[in-house]
């Protein structure tokens, strides 16, 4: 059986800041602001956070090296070689639109540091597990005052007309009135006060075992509400690749807009100097269109991914987010070097949900063990009242003084001849194996979403090296063909399928780094951690 020390809400459990998945120190918990607590106005941070990784940009810093320019048709390859291009373009700060009121920012610039905090800080699914923590806390302290009495105040006026029989049998004929006041009420006669005013009525089993159980169900709701916040700060770090995989492809897309306006244009003069053919200039003009509107799908991208990330963090969604990255670079969170097996064994270690489960199992222990006491152990009933009483015959109500009722008792009962015990006790054991059940198929779970998670992060990486090469082809061929017509040994529509290839490439690239990352983010949370504090500069939660 799992216990639980206290009735107060332990910090949660479970909920780790360190990036080392190899640790095997128990984790810490999340920072968590109170219920209440509002997302802060954040301050943009002054620079972008540095991302470890390999590959092609290791900083999410803007590079020393110059923006990539789209090749010229005019420019020999020797002197394109000198420029130095990157394989991946940098997203451009975004141009801000029309103003939509005073003092309100149109474009608010972001990193994933500052979304993790806004998220926890702010996002409602957060807030709600934790308010269900709360709930779970007030149960814990509702069981513990089982013991205690009620306490009840009140007056009363009995009348009486007609007859009434005395304990010898005699009937008579009788006019009478009584009042009481004080601790009861409905006091009449020479009986207890039908309301005591000091009460207690309730079964030992119940006293002694729902606070053990509800000590259960408050661990374990701590621990669901650090899997929730664990969960919205994955959904907020993929939103955030999401943000920033657009604002680089809008940059992709206008630079191949570029090069299809450029071809365009040459293809135009060939065709009116009648060195190449009229149908090579529409050509061209048609890829224009394509690519126009690429640029158009790729805005419309990016204004989606910000209105999603937006409603994560609780931010106005008219607001146009503008991650602070300048490129994508590859991140790691978990070493891919790592034995899988070595990774499912920390996952079934640290995962929340996995200790959530066996709390889970100790309140269906305690239910069970509550059942089987229940037939065994009395329940109690006292009562209390003092008060004023005083009547007479008639309408006279005199000899008023103090007046003291005391009763207690307690008695076994066997519900419905042990047949609803009986139900009750196997309905528990269901609930008991239920449990066990679910705590199984929650650890094949978390080894299933480390394998899988791991399996993405070792394909994926290995994407990364040939969509690489797939660039580097890529300007390569646009920067031959261009020579080519520098020296006038071709047409300028042979350069369509080199425009064609490089744009894909780019975009292909982009596609795999941003499948790498999530997948390392993926891999990251399946361990049971939290997204990212320590590498990515992330402080204490405030």
């Amino acid at each position: 059986m799992v216990g639980c020390s206290s009735a107060r809400p332990p910090a949660p459990v479970n909920a780790p800041v360190e990036l080392q998945p190899q640790a095997t120190s128990q984790p810490q918990a999340f920072g968590a602001a109170t219920p209440d607590q509002t997302a802060p106005a954040p301050t943009p941070p002054e620079r972008p956070a540095k991302i470890a990784g390999d590959g092609l940009e290791q900083s999410g810093q803007a590079p020393s090296q110059s923006p990539i320019v789209p090749t010229s048709y005019s420019q020999p390859v020797e002197q394109q070689a000198e420029t130095g291009a990157p394989l991946m373009p940098r997203a451009e700060p975004m141009e801000p639109p029309a103003p939509q009121g005073e003092n309100l920012p149109s474009v608010y610039p972001i990193d994933l540091p500052t979304a993790l905090r806004l998220a926890e800080a702010g996002n409602y699914r957060i807030a709600i597990a934790r308010e269900q923590v709360c709930q779970a806390l007030a149960r814990v302290e509702a069981s513990r005052a089982l013991w205690l009495p009620s306490l009840r105040a009140g007056a009363s006026y009995n009348k009486h007309e007609g007859p009434l029989q005395d304990a010898p049998g005699n009937v008579f004929d009788t006019s009478r009135g009584a009042m009481y006041a004080g601790l009861g009420g409905m006091a009449s006669g020479t009986g207890s006060p039908f309301v005591p005013g000091l009460y207690a009525n309730f079964h030992l089993a119940d006293a002694i075992f729902q606070p053990l159980a509800a000590r259960q169900a408050l661990c374990a709701q701590q621990l669901a509400a650090a899997t929730t916040a664990n969960d919205v700060l994955l959904s907020v770090s993929l939103a955030y690749l999401e943000l920033l995989r657009a604002a680089v492809d809008v940059v992709i897309a206008k630079e191949a807009q570029a090069d299809a306006q450029r071809l365009a244009e040459v293809t135009a003069s060939y065709a009116a100097s009648g060195e190449g053919l009229r149908a090579d200039a529409d050509r061209a003009r048609a890829e224009l269109a394509v690519r126009q509107n690429d640029v158009f799908r790729s805005q419309e991208g990016l204004r989606v991914a910000s209105a999603r990330l937006a409603q994560l963090l609780r931010l106005d969604p008219t607001i146009t987010l503008d991650p602070l990255e300048t490129t994508v670079a590859p991140i790691e969170l978990v070493p891919v070097e790592m034995p899988l097996r070595e990774l499912v064994a920390q996952a079934l270690g640290t995962r929340p949900e996995l200790t959530e489960s066996k709390y889970l199992v100790g309140q269906a222990v305690e239910r069970m063990r509550r059942e089987k006491c229940a037939p065994l152990i009395p329940s109690i009933i006292m009562g209390t009242s003092y008060g004023t009483f005083g009547g007479g015959r008639g309408d006279l109500l005199t000899n008023f003084d103090g007046r003291l009722d005391f009763d207690a008792g307690a008695f076994w009962e066997v519900r419905n001849l042990g047949f609803r015990d009986a139900a009750a006790r196997a309905e528990t054991r269901s609930l008991l194996r239920q449990a066990n059940l679910h705590q199984l198929e929650t650890m094949d779970l978390v080894a299933r979403e480390v394998v899988e998670a791991h399996a993405q992060v070792q394909a994926r990486r290995q994407e990364i090296a040939v969509a690489k090469e797939g660039v580097a082809a890529a300007i390569e061929s646009q920067q031959r063909n261009s020579e080519r017509i520098y020296h006038g040994q071709g047409l300028p529509i042979e350069v369509l399928q080199a425009n064609q290839a490089l744009a894909q490439a780019r975009r292909e690239t982009l596609r795999v780094l941003t499948d790498y990352n999530a997948a390392q983010f993926q891999l990251y949370r399946a361990l049971g951690s939290p997204a990212i504090r320590a590498n990515l500069n992330l402080g204490p939660a405030s």
